[in-house]
């Protein structure tokens, strides 16, 4: 037992709960025969903070189909799962590829990563990934079921992006054009398909509402670009932090929340036949320029960790707020 006990966290053996503590942050050393502290990690791996990005876009859609009369909850549950499994495959398949390709070194400035600390062996992490995305083809198929080729089309390029956002030979985040993706896919593509498995029907609105999660999200990566960029740099990934710099990173950042929390609804509200309630959402700029005030102030990487969790919820009451708003205050 005390061999298993050794081996387990690098070599995958047969003990499922026994985590093997390497990183000089970690209170204790050595092996730890506790669930709980097992299911921490992986916890911590998904990256809880960036599961609003895949959850808010569902709320839109699932508010503007409510606001149609074609509300579906079936569909409205199982597009919510599919998007949040695929995020946490996302962030699994991130936690591997970084540290198989050196972009995540015991220099990082950002949350701990647990196959780069030592906490899960990579075998296992590429596993959990391969399971997250499994996991995400049960939702999918009830959602292909009833949006039919546009559904499995786009169910389709989310696994896939969601690996090669890191991994493959060209991976998206390492080359420039992650940001374009990730407000394409957490944007119009991840909203006007919640509405159009529930209202079986598309229209002009879904695709405009969904630009404001989709900048949101992509200010939630300038941030985390804008921490990491001597990193990056050092590893060979061209975010556009990398390719431009930080004023460039900081401007992208405070122009996608203008435009996002300011200029969507009130366009918006002229579009939908007077539908004036969803400018309520527009308060979150309040929150949304303390974070820009960070963004543009400081390259200090806890208190951009900070700004980054902040501008999560920023999407988060954004969505809440804009749904809200539509169906309450037509």
């Amino acid at each position: 037992m005390e061999d298993c006990l050794e081996q387990e966290a690098l070599n995958n053996s047969a003990c499922p709960f026994v985590v093997r503590f390497h990183h000089p942050n970690n209170l204790e050393q050595g092996n730890i025969n506790v669930p709980s502290a097992y299911m921490r990690v992986w916890f911590d791996a998904a990256r809880p903070r960036t599961l609003p990005a895949a959850a808010s876009p569902v709320i839109l859609g699932t508010a503007l189909a409510m606001g149609d009369g074609a509300f579906h909850g079936g569909a409205a549950a199982a597009a919510l799962f599919g998007a949040l499994l695929i995020q946490i495959a996302a962030n699994y398949a991130n936690d591997y590829y970084d540290y198989v390709k050196g972009a995540d070194t015991s220099a990082r400035v950002g949350p701990q990563r647990a196959t780069q600390a030592g906490l899960v062996a990579p075998a296992r992490m590429r596993m959990a990934t391969i399971a997250a995305l499994a996991l995400a083809t049960l939702p999918g198929l009830y959602l292909v079921h009833r949006g039919g080729l546009p559904i499995l089309v786009i169910g389709v390029l989310s696994m896939l992006f969601a690996v090669l956002y890191t991994g493959g030979p060209m991976p998206l985040g390492y080359i420039g054009v992650a940001d374009l993706f990730v407000l394409v896919f957490f944007g119009p593509v991840a909203v006007a398909g919640t509405y159009y498995v529930q209202a079986r029907d598309m229209s002009l609105i879904p695709l405009s509402a969904g630009l404001a999660p989709g900048l949101i999200s992509m200010a939630i990566l300038t941030v985390n670009n804008l921490r990491d960029m001597e990193e990056d740099r050092q590893a060979g990934k061209k975010t556009l932090a990398v390719r431009f710099g930080s004023a460039f990173a900081r401007w992208e950042y405070l122009l996608a929340m203008f435009i996002a929390i300011l200029a969507v609804p009130v366009c918006l509200s002229f579009m939908a036949d007077g539908r004036r309630g969803a400018l309520v959402a527009c308060v979150m700029i309040i929150p949304a320029m303390r974070c820009a005030r960070i963004v543009f102030t400081t390259r200090d990487g806890a208190t951009l960790n900070t700004c980054l969790a902040a501008t999560g919820k920023v999407l988060l009451g954004f969505s809440l707020l804009f749904s809200a708003g539509w169906l309450l205050w037509a």
